[in-house]
Formats: C-alpha cells, structure tokens, sequence
C-alpha cells in the first residue's frame, strides 16, 4: 500500500474484497491491541505485536514455521530458483511502509504483512529458510529493477495490466483487490463513488487509479501525489475531499490513521500478481506451481487471516484462479 501502488482490471466478481467482505477498523487505530496468540487463521485475531498494521505476528511466525520447502527435482541446475539457493536470499522489490502487506515494525525492525510474508515463504520454498533482501521500489521502478536483475521478484501490490505485461512477467494472480475511497472521518457525504462528482480527489500518479475516476467521477478534480502517504496527508489536511486506490492499501492507511476511514464498496476489480522478469521464465511457472500448493495447503488463507484478516471481518476470500488474468 504505499507509493508502489498501482490498479486497473480483474477476474471474477466474487474475488473482490470488499463486495463480500465489510471492511471493521480494528480498535488498535486508537489503541494497542491486546495480545494474541491463537492459531493461525482463528476468527477475530488480533496483532500479537501490539503495532498497528503489522498483523498477527506469533501467528504468522507459526505459518512461516510449516511452510513448505521445494524438493531439490524443483530446482533444476542453472535456474534463477539455482541461483537464488546457491545466494541464500531472496532479492525482493516492494516497501517496508504498508500497513497490513508490507511494514517494518518500529519497535522489533521485523518486517510483517500479507505480500511481505508471502515473499518470505517463497524464500524458504526455494533456499529453506524465509531469508529475504528488500529493495525499495515505487510505481516508476518497478520493471527497470526487475528487468536490470536488481531483485528476483516484486511483491508489491502489484497490479497486472496488459501494459505491465510487456515489460516483465506476473506469477499469479494471488489476490484481488479493487479501488475505493477513503474520506476523513467526519466526511457524510461521500459514501460511494458518485459522490465524488465536484469533489478534489487524490491519488498516486502513476496509478491507474486517476482513469477510474475520470470514468466513474467525471466531474470530480483529480490531484496527483507520488505516495500513499502524500495522498492520505492532502484528506487529513483537507486539501482533498477524498483518496482513491486500491481497497486494500486504503484500509491499511486507515489502520493507522484514526482520523480518516473507507467508504463503500470497490467500484473495480484488480488482480495483484508476483513481478518477475522475462528472461527467467522457468520462475514464473516455479512460483505459479508454490502458489497453488500453499493455497491448497490452506497457508494462503491463514496467513491472509493473520495479515489482512486482522482489520478486515469475515474469512478469508477465495484467491483469483491463477492465469486467470491476461498477462499472467
């Protein structure tokens, strides 16, 4: 969730977050949270840790613990997955500032969240232990890092577009999202997309979340900021009525900023896949066969349960069917 973030079109309705789930800001927005210990994938988890946005974190710590390892058939000589095990980490591009997918905790350094976890797992998958390097990217940097070897993969949020497409691979799709609107919390009249006719809206520049608007809001003025964190500033200031992106970067945002909330259900549908580059195509089938196993495993749910589950109510959606998106 944060200046990486980008959206556009998607797969089955019923994947959708926030159409068959309510979106319950955890109390821990104004307060710590009480400690919790539970299994993984326990209804009404809470953050272990204390600290808003970083999840569950003795639950996930016990989903990292079974996940799996790859056999050695897997990884065949020569392979990126080769290389990556004779490295003995995981180079990964994304942020250590989104709630909830991807955050540092400021008290242990440890870094927690639904795509940052995923990564590690698919480090012990590979090497036998969830050691990853991360390296910061944005919606700018993404491809280029990917494309020059700078990281072996991107979790990210990372929104596959036929555009995107072109540039690198997408394993995946692993989760979708959709984008919709988060509104300081004393706003009333901003409810649902409409609404945002002859309002100022924010959103990340290079999202395509500015086309939604434009589609869906046609009147609204559209105000362009580089970060997650820019745009939920311009709400809380008043310098925008409103911040659209995606559903689940917004909730997050709103996890740690108690003065503002979402609103409404999403008004679109974007897969989120894994970023891999195009001259190792034996990862993308490699991370396409790890993701089926721990989604049939039941560790897809739990940790999802454990991360996004803590600040959203209900279980744990049906993940996208992968290839299911053109371009992955």
């Amino acid at each position: 969730m944060t200046g990486h973030l980008t959206r556009t079109r998607a797969r089955r309705s019923a994947l959708v977050m926030g159409a068959a789930l309510t979106v319950s800001l955890v109390a821990a927005c104004s307060s710590p949270a009480p400690s919790n210990t539970s299994s993984p994938g326990a209804s009404g988890s809470a953050p272990s840790s204390g600290a808003v946005g970083t999840g569950d974190v003795a639950a996930i710590d016990q989903i990292l613990a079974k996940a799996p390892v790859a056999p050695a058939s897997a990884i065949p000589s020569g392979t990126l997955m080769d290389q990556i095990k004779k490295r003995g980490e995981l180079k990964v591009g994304g942020t250590d500032t989104g709630p909830l997918f991807s955050l540092r905790n400021p008290v242990t350094g440890k870094l927690t969240g639904f795509d940052a976890d995923l990564s590690k797992m698919l480090a012990k998958y590979i090497i036998g232990t969830p050691k990853t390097a991360l390296s910061q990217t944005s919606v700018d940097t993404r491809e280029a890092m990917l494309q020059n070897g700078s990281v072996d993969t991107v979790f990210a949020t990372y929104t596959i577009t036929p555009k995107r497409a072109q540039k690198v691979d997408f394993a995946g799709p692993y989760y979708a999202s959709g984008d919709a609107i988060l509104v300081r919390k004393s706003n009333t009249s901003i409810t649902k997309v409409g609404d945002l006719n002859g309002k100022t809206v924010a959103t990340e520049g290079n999202s395509t979340a500015a086309t939604a608007i434009a589609k869906f809001a046609p009147k609204a003025k559209v105000i362009l900021f580089q970060t997650n964190d820019e745009c939920v500033q311009a709400v809380r200031q008043g310098r925008a009525d409103a911040y659209v992106l995606d559903q689940g970067i917004l909730i997050g945002a709103a996890a740690k900023n108690p003065e503002v909330k979402v609103v409404g259900a999403p008004f679109t549908t974007e897969p989120y896949g894994i970023g891999i580059s195009k001259s190792h195509p034996e990862m993308k089938k490699f991370v396409n066969d790890w993701l089926r196993q721990i989604e049939a495993d039941g560790l897809w749910a739990q940790l999802w349960k454990a991360t996004i589950g803590t600040v959203v109510s209900g279980n744990a959606p049906q993940p996208p069917a992968i290839g299911s998106v053109p371009g992955s």
